[in-house]
């Protein structure tokens, strides 16, 4: 049988699953409203410290992570 003639599964018997799939949609797009939130934050925050006089160098050593890290964090 080819797709056009294939019998489709009955999705009533599969709604619990089908609304647990819904909810986890949902969630997982409320998170990446708040990681882009955090990023933006995180982002204004390193231009802050940066606008105080400190080097990327300097947050990177605090932050642990390496300045090529700050750059695509104040980049993105």
């Amino acid at each position: 049988m080819n797709r056009m003639t294939a019998k489709k599964p009955d999705l009533s018997a599969h709604q619990e699953t089908l609304q647990r799939l819904r909810e986890v949609r949902g969630e997982a797009l409320r998170h990446m409203r708040l990681a882009q939130q955090f990023h933006a934050e995180r982002r204004d925050l390193l231009r802050s410290l940066i606008g105080e006089g400190f080097s990327q160098a300097e947050i990177a050593r605090e932050l642990g992570v390496t300045r090529q890290a700050i750059q695509k964090m104040l980049a993105g």
